[in-house]
């Protein structure tokens, strides 16, 4: 007769055996698993960057020298460029949203030097939003430089579905600007800067472009890119800004056209919002909208303490092609103190910009 095993006796279940154990793992840390990718996908495909995309080659960067009281003859020779004998004329174009206070400080940093501003804004955002023509509703900021200014809007398109694509709309705008384009006059060796409002080139950049020769036909412009407000520097990585000659071919895009970018032209100021329902619009309204995965996101009294704090908006890692770097920039952004080479605008009106300078986070 056999055997019955004490548990058996006892009318108790058997034990797993060994062999039984891993399946048992594996049931239940599967579903685990397979919910923390779905929760966290974009932060394992950021953090694995370095491993499935492959970086785009890098700049030719042009040492930029410039110093206070310095020739531009000279400062022409050191670029190894030479010095006209009249200036070009420039013309600055963007696409704008709702930047106002970025705006006004771009057109007073640039006004000395710009021939003509071309902008162009939209009844409706990148992700079909309706949204009020922010630049006509605060026409008096500018009237400082009306005789400069062409506007123009851009009426997006009816059908719901051409919103699915964000990017889609956007080369829609950028395209419009081409036809402000052909209306402002602009002629064959003229200086035509492509940016966003809130890509600030330098007036000592601008002053360059339009005095020497041997410049580049298209050459990017480095922007020192600043996140919330110049409290917090992150890098040097904006480059989207161009400046080209005019010529026949010439169309107005915001993607890389040249190899050839120019070390430390000026600013790039992202998300550097004055009330945090500017904030909640963009991050609604922009190409990457996609970006906010639940509503809290939108949470006033949450991007307040983002803000002051210098951490992502979105709760993001950095897009970076190495982990060296992705690493180093992991985390909140440290603060800076300084005030120092940034739009001389700023600093003169720093009572009405305090939210653009070190210690003013509060919105």
């Amino acid at each position: 007769m056999a055997r019955r095993s004490p548990r058996a006796a006892l009318g108790l279940p058997r034990r797993f055996s060994t062999s039984s154990k891993p399946v048992l793992l594996s049931l239940i840390l599967l579903p685990s698993i397979i919910v923390t990718i779905f929760l966290h996908f974009r932060k394992i495909s950021y953090f694995l960057r370095p491993i499935w995309d492959t970086p785009p080659l890098p700049f030719n960067r042009i040492p930029h020298y410039y110093a206070e009281n310095i020739s531009t003859d000279h400062l022409c020779f050191l670029h190894g460029w030479t010095l006209r004998s009249s200036p070009r004329r420039v013309f600055d174009a963007v696409i704008f949203s709702n930047e106002v206070d970025l705006l006004e400080v771009r057109y007073h940093e640039l006004l000395p030097y710009i021939h003509k501003f071309l902008i162009l804004e939209s009844n409706v955002t990148f992700t079909g939003m309706p949204k009020p023509l922010s630049f006509v509703d605060n026409a008096d900021r500018f009237k400082f430089a009306t005789s400069k200014i062409m506007h123009g809007t851009f009426t997006g398109p009816a059908d719901p579905g051409f919103y699915k694509v964000p990017f889609q709309i956007e080369g829609m705008h950028r395209s419009a600007v081409n036809s402000l384009l052909r209306d402002s006059g602009i002629l064959p060796g003229d200086i035509l800067i492509m940016a966003d409002a809130d890509e600030i080139p330098s007036r000592h950049t601008i002053r360059l472009l339009q005095w020497c020769d041997g410049i580049p036909p298209v050459m990017h412009l480095e922007l020192r890119h600043y996140l919330y407000s110049f409290e917090f520097p992150v890098d040097y990585s904006s480059w989207r800004s161009s400046a080209h000659q005019f010529g026949p071919l010439t169309q107005y895009r915001h993607s890389r056209q040249s190899d050839i970018m120019l070390a430390d032209a000026g600013w790039h100021c992202s998300f550097c919002f004055r009330s945090i329902k500017e904030f909640v619009f963009k991050m609604k309204a922009y190409s990457h909208a996609d970006r906010v995965r639940s509503s809290s996101y939108l949470e006033h009294s949450r991007i307040q303490k983002v803000i002051c704090q210098g951490d992502d908006l979105f709760d993001m890692l950095p897009e970076e092609f190495s982990f060296r770097e992705l690493i180093w920039k992991m985390g909140s952004i440290p603060k800076s103190a300084s005030a120092v080479n940034l739009p001389s605008y700023v600093i003169e009106n720093a009572d009405r910009f305090r939210f653009l300078l070190p210690g003013g986070c509060l919105r």
